[in-house]
């Protein structure tokens, strides 16, 4: 009986997966009282060879940054991770109150981390929101910055839809961001999108009413089912404020048959008028929100993969500015 519970205990421990296991470095820092998990990635054999950090703000939900099945891990970056090595060491951060890493069948839907299958952990509720990403980011990045392998002359700051807004407002903030890519975002505010959809699927424009109701509580944190009020209210600020102002280098990646699009090319013409040398914009036709080609009825065709090929623009734009 005792072999039996030490090979059933043996195989719990070496059932649970680290970040070590699939190559990455995983740090931790306290921020606010707060344990944050940051994950590295580097090239192999140069884990300690200064290089400038690429640091990627992730999009939406409550979901690890690393997540596998019986077969491996899933993408922890969308684009390829190796295009980027021989240059940077990549930087990811972890959503507050989701573990680092999990395996998805302990997940919920679109890989979410959820208390009994139906909530988002109260840390993360209570955190989610714009300010708090941006502060903390920021805290991560100057810790970064003193370590001897981390180069001091260029740093590379990514976002893609949600986290877009994190890094547009987080390049205003530190000094120390040398180029900005603006992935997917929507420089007028993410209530333009649930419009817009709601517009399109539900040919109704109650989306008004649920933006006067956001407004009237943007300070409020409760989970009600999706992302709190605050949340809301906060990725509905208009990120064009800061890109407007910032002086380095951007890059803005967006499909043409995303939410966002019409207010990209807003946001395009509007550069133009204001004389904005330091904005390159990259529209891909006929695409959506994660560079998918969509039919007649905006329906993806997820059998094509474009995110390989936006990585590779985005080094492109970088080794041009």
């Amino acid at each position: 009986m005792k072999n039996i519970l030490f090979l059933l205990l043996t195989f719990s421990i070496f059932a649970q997966k680290k970040p070590e296991d699939f190559g990455y470095k995983h740090l931790t820092f306290k921020y606010k009282k707060l344990e944050v998990d940051v994950i590295l990635k580097s090239k192999k054999g140069e884990e300690n060879i200064q290089k400038p950090l690429f640091f990627w703000c992730q999009g939406s939900m409550p979901q690890p940054v690393l997540k596998y099945d019986e077969t491996g891990l899933y993408g922890t970056f969308p684009f390829d991770e190796n295009d980027f090595l021989t240059d940077y060491h990549l930087v990811v951060v972890g959503k507050p109150g989701v573990p680092i890493i999990s395996d998805v069948k302990d997940l919920g839907t679109n890989q979410q981390y959820l208390i009994n299958k139906d909530s988002v952990p109260r840390i993360y509720s209570d955190n989610h929101y714009l300010d708090y990403y941006v502060n903390r980011n920021d805290f991560i990045i100057k810790k970064l910055l003193k370590e001897q392998w981390v180069a001091k002359n260029k740093l590379v700051l990514a976002g893609h839809s949600e986290g877009s807004t994190i890094a547009a407002k987080l390049a205003r903030k530190n000094k120390k961001v040398t180029h900005l890519i603006y992935s997917s975002g929507n420089p007028y505010g993410r209530i333009l999108n649930i419009l817009q959809s709601a517009i399109y699927y539900d040919k109704n424009y109650d989306s008004i009413d649920f933006w006067k109701f956001v407004v009237a509580n943007k300070n409020n944190l409760e989970y009600n089912g999706g992302d709190t009020y605050k949340a809301t209210y906060d990725f509905s600020q208009p990120s064009a404020n800061q890109l407007k102002e910032l002086k380095i280098p951007i890059l803005i990646s967006f499909g043409t048959k995303d939410w966002n699009a019409q207010y990209n090319d807003l946001f395009y013409v509007e550069s133009i008028k204001l004389g904005l040398k330091n904005v390159t914009f990259n529209p891909y036709i006929d695409l959506e929100h994660n560079f998918f080609p969509v039919n007649e009825k905006l329906e993806p065709n997820y059998e094509i993969y474009n995110w390989e090929k936006v990585g590779k623009d985005w080094l492109k734009w970088i080794k041009l500015n």
